[in-house]
């Protein structure tokens, strides 16, 4: 896997510390530093106050994530659609995640096959954290990054394992009442001497949701599987390897419609035009990881290099069909130079996207798109008052059609933040990014078809364009005691939008999102409140974005989030989330506010502290709302997805 922030923070510790102890050319002793900070400018505040948001292990154990929407619970940069797990999309500032670089353990995640289901299927069981970066990703983010990054990393054994212990297991099984979802898992895992492992299982089965007014949503029940296997060797001197396999399924009826060939899903809708047809889908994630990294470099060297690959497959009732898949690699390097660390490398990709439904049956309906990119980023402390990051990227592509078709660019991507100290409590963040986004291959299960997808009907290239994002960023961050308070202005804009399920890919609008992120934090030792608000206005062309620009994004408008988590007793915690949505009336029809709270308990026994007993009550009150992210809000013909009504949760966790 990529180094994460902090992972990369603690390098910059190793690697400076063993320079200020061996000013001489020699091979260094790695340790660690205690009396030298990180690099300032990768702090969690810092980063946090220039849109590089982290989800810490801590608050995803707070929130329990059983789908993408509680990942982000609280939040407000970021959200997530419902529905079921196929269906789920994730949006940054309101851009969906497309036009955004996603990894999983640093592996380059592909889009789906279509456009009404989600781009990346994750069970997020064994997340460990979240590192989104909206509009100012680095160089060493990896291509793609247009409007930002999202990273998903997952627990190793290590991360579970006891101090002391070599071997160990967890065991959890739930129910939700709503669903009447059964949720089990199991997780094993060891080390000994170098070697470690750990091997997981998921299964989570249910029936289809009510929203608060008591409709069901048809088409929403659980039936998600994920199986992980990790294995790693650790060397005496931090030479580490590390290998891991990642199946993530999705099946179950999904919602759907009759059309001119078959039915077609229509997971992201509660119906269309009054009418929903059960249909049989089945969504999967196929992954493999393998990483090299040096947890203790010596002298210059400071490696990284990492080989993936990632496919993802759509069956919908032999129409919406495909397959995308995703071979990629980097090769990178830390190097200590002056005050600061400059990471550099080449890494790249072969994707490809093809349908495999009726109408792609003994046709050319396979695109595939390579790209080839060399990095440099920087980050130093520059004195005790300005920290900088700054980077730059060229990537080389080739995009080639079914039809035989071949198209070439490349471009220069720079990147550029800086953290100031105003006073003792006060700084200034302000950075700025021009990202080169080049091609983008088109929708699988649609290529070279026409009148929904029943048609083989070859697509027009000629007049594809390469597409490039501007983005920028400035706040204040003021900090005192436990207390912590951000703003910050917003804006990115993406011109040659890619537009990847028409037959005719020359249409290539402008897309903006613009606003204001804020937050204030109260922490402490038994635990932590915090309040964030979003305002973003994205708009299509000039006009608010609608509610079906797929691949581009959605509506938002005022968003306010609420999260916290207290130890009120020994062994007792308490806390929760919330989500205000003030109603948006900057397009052509409303979009309804709403407001939802979660609350949990969560309490270990002191005789038997190896077993958590935690209860969820999601939506609280009972509201009948959609949640901003979703899809169809506002379109005539469909009635959006309105999420679960309250819903009382039970799940108990054992360790062995």
């Amino acid at each position: 896997m990529t180094l994460s922030k902090k992972a990369r923070a603690r390098r910059a510790l190793i690697l400076l510390g063993a320079t200020a102890i061996t000013p001489v050319a020699m091979p260094a002793v790695a340790q660690d530093v205690v009396d030298l900070n990180a690099i300032r400018i990768q702090s969690d505040a810092a980063q946090d106050l220039l849109g590089n948001t982290e989800i810490t292990e801590e608050e995803l154990e707070d929130r329990n994530p059983q789908t993408m929407a509680d990942v982000f619970a609280g939040e407000t940069e970021v959200t997530a659609s419902g529905g079921a797990p196929i269906a789920q999309k994730v949006f940054v500032h309101g851009v969906e995640e497309s036009l955004l670089s996603v990894t999983i353990d640093g592996a380059r995640q592909n889009k789906a096959a279509f456009h009404h289901a989600g781009n990346v299927l994750i069970d997020p069981t064994l997340l460990k954290r979240v590192e989104v970066s909206s509009g100012l990703a680095p160089a060493d983010e990896g291509p793609g990054a247009l409007a930002g990054s999202i990273a998903y990393e997952t627990k190793d054994a290590r991360d579970l394992l006891e101090p002391g212990d070599t071997f160990g297991g967890r065991a959890s099984v739930g129910y939700s009442s709503n669903s009447n979802t059964f949720h089990r898992s199991l997780t094993l895992y060891g080390q000994q001497g170098g070697f470690e492992y750990l091997l997981s299982g998921t299964k989570a089965t249910g029936d289809d949701y009510k929203d608060g007014s008591g409709t069901q949503m048809i088409g929403t029940g659980a039936g998600l599987s994920n199986y992980v296997a990790k294995f790693a060797y650790t060397s005496d001197t931090g030479k580490r390897l590390e290998f891991s396999a990642d199946y993530t399924e999705d099946a179950g009826y999904r919602a759907g419609q009759s059309g001119s060939a078959g039915n077609y899903i229509r997971p992201d809708f509660a119906n269309v035009r009054g009418n929903v047809i059960p249909v049989w889908a089945v969504s999967t994630r196929r992954s493999f990881n393998f990483t090299y990294t040096d947890e203790a470099p010596e002298g210059i060297w400071a490696p990284t290099l990492q080989l993936s690959y990632n496919e993802q497959e759509l069956e919908g009732d032999i129409v919406t069909e495909g397959i995308n898949t995703s071979l990629s690699g980097k090769v990178q390097n830390d190097f200590m130079i002056g005050n600061g660390i400059l990471s550099a490398g080449v890494d790249f990709f072969h994707d490809t996207a093809e349908g495999t439904g009726l109408a792609n049956t003994g046709t050319a309906s396979k695109e595939t798109l390579n790209n080839i990119g060399v990095f440099a980023q920087m980050r130093q402390d520059v004195s005790d008052r300005l920290s900088l990051s700054y980077g730059v990227r060229a990537d080389f592509q080739e995009f080639s059609t079914p039809d035989g078709q071949t198209f070439r660019d490349g471009g220069v991507s720079v990147n550029a933040s800086a953290d100031f100290v105003l006073t003792e409590n006060l700084s200034l963040n302000i950075g700025a990014a021009s990202v080169w986004g080049g091609y983008e291959l088109s929708e699988a299960s649609l290529i070279n078809t026409s009148a929904g997808a029943s048609t083989f009907t070859p697509w027009t290239y000629s007049s594809i364009t390469a597409s490039r994002a501007n983005n920028a960023r400035v706040g204040l961050r003021y900090e005192s005691g436990n207390w912590v308070a951000d703003g910050a202005l917003f804006y990115t804009q993406i011109r040659n939008a890619p537009y990847l399920f028409s037959g005719d890919r020359s249409n290539s609008p402008t897309i903006t999102s613009r606003g204001l992120d804020a937050s204030l934090r109260y922490s402490t030792g038994a635990g932590y409140v915090q309040a964030n608000y979003t305002y973003a206005k994205v708009q299509l062309d000039g006009a608010q974005i609608g509610t079906t620009d797929y691949y581009w994004g959605r509506p938002m408008g005022h968003i306010f989030g609420l999260s916290a988590a207290f130890e009120v007793a020994d062994g007792l915690t308490l806390g929760g989330t919330a989500e205000i949505a003030l109603d948006n009336n900057e397009g052509a029809s409303t979009l309804p506010g709403y407001e939802v709270l979660n609350v949990f308990a969560s309490y270990t026994p002191k005789q038997y502290d190896n077993v958590e007993i935690r209860l969820d009550v999601r939506n609280v009150f009972d509201q009948t709302y959609t949640r901003r992210s979703a899809d169809g809000m506002g379109f005539g013909p469909v009635t959006p997805l309105t999420e679960p009504g309250r819903t009382i949760a039970l799940m108990v966790t054992t360790k062995f």
